[in-house]
């Protein structure tokens, strides 16, 4: 009855009936579309601004985060929301009104994707800001990442969508895996190497500016790529390896290195008095531990060598760095050689001693 009155009451050029609808529906339909669109760039704008002003003043990345995707928000999709809304009260055909919900559906689809991959760069975005300075090379390790997470996310969305239009989508979900399969088959070394990159840079054997050694292979990281690692070598020239390669080989990595543990011998001569040869550890000890970043561990009598009583050494470099511990090894060898020319202890060198005997049975 009330819609009766309402009815009664409107003019009749509104009664006017234009693609099987009156024109007052019309007219509504325009106004519903309009307000939406309005409540939309309100939330949209305005509202997202002071969200973010106030997001900002907080601790957390969070709030920030979420206020970034919201005003992610794609203009042709207001505009296709607002315009399905207005249609909501309109009689259309089955097959325009499923039309049209199609095309809403899908503009939601690909805005809800818009959305998560703002929430994915944003979220990489922020973490590589706080890694960025003490680890370069994780930007290439997140750039992969976020690849990968937004092939996935488009490809996921693509296959809904189509399936809420009524696209039968398990032949083709069956067609790409084959296709993947020959694709993977195909480029398995490169798909390899960039897998191996993402380990390597989220596992850290190494870092970039780290010296290591693989296999007869020596140098400082340069570079952290995609499918390749850059080594400079200490002669100069850039050694370039796989990725796989690296992931599948043994790597001794000298950046790492806390301490480097030394251990060489001395040899003296056999005519050393036993005197002498009691006194060397002690000699060696007075040398070493007065030696900054030194950490002098033992000195022993070891073996009876060929042409000299050989003694063994062992110490610890502080530091990570070769020109450090071969200054500290230059320090302890002119050491050792000042002290023994004091004491009058030779160093052995290779000799032979010739006994010859007589014919009446004496020795020379």
């Amino acid at each position: 009855m009330g819609e009766a009155m309402i009815l009664s009451v409107i003019p009749d050029f509104l009664r006017y009936v234009f693609l099987g609808n009156e024109a007052w529906r019309w007219f509504v339909a325009v106004g519903v579309a309009i307000v939406v669109y309005l409540v939309i760039l309100v939330l949209k704008g305005p509202v997202a601004r002071k969200l973010l002003a106030l997001a900002e003043r907080t601790k957390t990345g969070v709030d920030n985060l979420l206020v970034s995707v919201v005003t992610k928000t794609l203009p042709l999709f207001v505009i296709i929301v607002a315009l399905y809304a207005g249609t909501r009260g309109l009689e259309l055909p089955e097959k325009t009104a499923l039309l049209f919900k199609h095309i809403a559906l899908v503009a939601l689809l690909v805005q809800i994707a818009v959305w998560a991959q703002k929430f994915i760069t944003s979220l990489i975005t922020q973490r590589l800001t706080k890694r960025k300075e003490e680890d370069p090379a994780a930007a290439s390790a997140y750039g992969v990442i976020g690849f990968f997470a937004r092939l996935v996310l488009w490809s996921f969305v693509f296959l809904l969508a189509l399936q809420n239009i009524g696209v039968e989508v398990t032949a083709l979900i069956a067609g790409l895996g084959v296709g993947g399969i020959a694709i993977a088959l195909a480029a398995q070394n490169i798909l390899g190497d960039v897998f191996n990159s993402v380990a390597i840079l989220l596992d850290k054997p190494f870092e970039v500016g780290d010296f290591i050694i693989v296999g007869e292979f020596l140098g400082s990281v340069e570079r952290i790529g995609i499918k390749t690692t850059r080594v400079r070598s200490l002669s100069g020239e850039e050694v370039v390896f796989s990725n796989a390669e690296l992931v599948g080989s043994r790597i001794k990595n000298y950046g790492r290195m806390q301490q480097r543990r030394i251990l060489f011998t001395v040899g003296v001569t056999y005519q050393t008095p036993i005197e002498k040869l009691k006194a060397i550890p002690d000699m060696v000890r007075r040398i070493i531990e007065p030696i900054e970043q030194v950490r002098f561990d033992r000195a022993h009598f070891k073996a009876y060598g060929d042409f000299a009583l050989i003694f063994e050494i062992v110490y610890y470099v502080l530091s990570q760095d070769y020109n450090t511990y071969m200054d500290v090894q230059q320090r302890i060898n002119l050491g050792l050689y000042e002290r023994f020319r004091k004491e009058g202890i030779e160093f052995a060198y290779p000799t032979q001693t010739v006994f010859m005997v007589r014919e009446d049975g004496g020795a020379e």
